[in-house]
């Protein structure tokens, strides 16, 4: 399940062990092609990393916390700190594999 960020509140995934953040926009076509990626990975990885969408354009906050210069960008955090970062389109056994190094 993907949960939805509005207003920049990144409260719940700063307090999960494992926190997935897309950052995305409506009109980005990368982000676009991504969007099914992260969706079946978050269904794939339930239960061993927590999943958030965040279209830049609706959190501005959020996407200058964490510095989003380029789309998409896709933040995880360990027990709230940022701890990779993996910027722009890539296919989803690399996005799983980047993903899988930080589960316990």
């Amino acid at each position: 399940m993907i949960n939805k960020v509005e207003n920049s509140d990144l409260s719940a995934a700063k307090a999960a062990k494992l926190a997935i953040l897309d950052f995305s926009a409506a009109w980005c076509g990368p982000c676009k092609m991504l969007a099914p990626i992260f969706d079946q990975l978050s269904e794939e990885l339930d239960g061993k990393a927590e999943f958030y969408s965040i279209d830049v354009d609706q959190n501005p906050e959020a996407a200058k916390e964490y510095r989003v210069m380029s789309i998409p960008n896709i933040v995880l955090l360990k027990d709230g700190e940022l701890v990779n970062r993996q910027v722009g389109f890539v296919p989803k056994e690399i996005l799983k594999t980047f993903i899988e190094e930080f589960i316990d």
